[in-house]
């Protein structure tokens, strides 16, 4: 049995989530349950802390979207502009203006911290 401890290394991540696996079907409220409840409170800290999760760049972000909500191109119109703006933009070719963030983030509901991501326009 894993002593329970703080997470400062990838060797006691590695131990704590091979732990997890074990008690992952203890019933709450056993002594097998606290211990998984409290492995789990110390990874989620640690990876927290040294495996931050960043937010999508905006043209992932736009397409998971898409994808998600079943939304075509021309659906994108009214946040992006002409059908060759959505199309430059998706392409990677022109990026996102401030107003289109706006409208994006407004209109469809996408996270603000995805769309303001720096990301890389393909050369012309």
């Amino acid at each position: 049995m894993l002593k329970i401890k703080p997470i400062r290394t990838s060797k006691d991540h590695e131990a704590a989530l091979a732990e997890i696996d074990r008690l992952f079907s203890a019933t709450p409220g056993t002594p097998d349950g606290d211990r998984l409840e409290i492995l789990i409170t110390l990874v989620e800290a640690y990876e927290e802390k040294n495996q931050p999760v960043l937010p999508p760049d905006p043209v992932e972000a736009i397409l998971y979207h898409m994808e998600s909500r079943g939304l075509t191109r021309s659906d994108l119109e009214p946040y992006i502009g002409s059908r060759a703006r959505v199309s430059e933009v998706l392409n990677r070719r022109r990026p996102l203006s401030i107003e289109m963030i706006r409208r994006l983030h407004q209109g469809l509901g996408i996270p603000l911290e995805s769309l303001i991501q720096p990301y890389q326009l393909k050369a012309a």
